[in-house]
């Protein structure tokens, strides 16, 4: 019996092994370690989820002339529509449903953010790269233009821009892309630079590979990880910029309705007492903003390896 014991019982320095995580489970356990950045992103997903379906979860179609009567303009929250329902928010100075109109301006706000982000990423990065790879006259030229985009306020530049242009949510998409291109060029050009100088890619070189295909299929999947917090604090200040810009006027026409002239059109009932027209838009645009920075945030902690543990 006692022999059997000593064939069974393991040593006493062995530890059991550890269980190894895939690169997405360490990513989502290191992400949650933060509570706060774990909300937000449950925050940022339902505006998401809002913003996808609003035509299917809102009361009322802010927009269309049928179902909105002056009559019910400026009602505070709580009050009742004569079709028994109940404006939860209240009601804007056109009668329309305050919490429908919030749900409909989070699809232009996100719509326009998420877009002009992505189309100023592809831009940048492809011009970052090319800076980066070729060096030389080519990255001083590129990064000249770059220097100068970035000394002026970004707000000015939108306001010349859409004053040529005019509005409409195309408009005002050419006008924040323009404005935000440079950022993600910089970044991506500082990312490339230290991958340039590694040894696959000397050795793609020493094989003739294509220089597409060395940029964009060695070098960049590489200048991720940067590109991506960049593109999360980016939108959340092209969300901020879009809703400036409707507030002063020259973003959006009033048929679209966006959190920002949602802002504006209540702002003239401020000192009657009809707060309830600015506030709550203004509210759902400052958790928006919220929850993309504290998102971006995390995740600059998550995939920069100087800040892991």
């Amino acid at each position: 019996m006692s022999e059997q014991m000593t064939q069974t019982a393991p040593p006493a320095d062995v530890q059991p092994l550890a269980k190894v995580q895939t690169p997405l489970q360490r990513f989502a356990s290191d992400y949650f370690e933060n509570k706060i950045a774990a909300g937000a992103l449950f925050v940022l997903i339902g505006i998401i989820f809002i913003a996808i379906f609003a035509p299917l979860i809102s009361p009322q179609d802010p927009y269309d002339l049928s179902s909105v009567s002056v009559l019910d303009s400026k009602m505070p929250p709580g009050s009742q529509h004569f079709d028994g329902w109940t404006f939860y928010l209240g009601t804007d100075g056109a009668g329309r449903d305050l919490l429908s109109a919030i749900f409909y301006g989070l699809r232009i706000s996100l719509g326009v953010g998420i877009v002009s982000g992505v189309i100023a990423l592809v831009i940048g990065a492809a011009i970052g790269m090319i800076a980066a790879y070729f060096g030389s006259w080519v990255d001083t030229l590129i990064m000249r233009i770059v220097d100068i985009q970035l000394s002026f306020p970004t707000i000015l530049v939108a306001l010349i821009l859409l004053a040529l242009l005019g509005k409409g949510v195309d408009k005002i998409i050419i006008a924040l892309v323009i404005v935000q291109w440079a950022y993600y060029a910089r970044t991506v050009r500082a990312s490339a630079l230290v991958e340039r100088g590694k040894e696959y890619i000397e050795a793609a070189t020493c094989l003739a590979l294509p220089q597409k295909r060395i940029m964009f299929r060695h070098m960049f999947p590489n200048c991720l990880p940067p590109l991506i917090v960049v593109a999360t604090l980016q939108t959340a200040s092209a969300i901020s910029l879009e809703a400036t810009l409707s507030f002063l006027g020259v973003g959006l026409p009033v048929s679209e309705p966006s959190l920002g002239l949602l802002i504006s059109n209540g702002f003239d009932y401020m000192l009657s007492g009809r707060f309830w027209i600015s506030f709550f838009p203004g509210i759902a645009l400052l958790i928006t903003i919220v929850s993309i920075n504290l998102v971006g945030d995390q995740l600059r902690d998550v995939l920069n390896p100087r800040l892991q543990k």
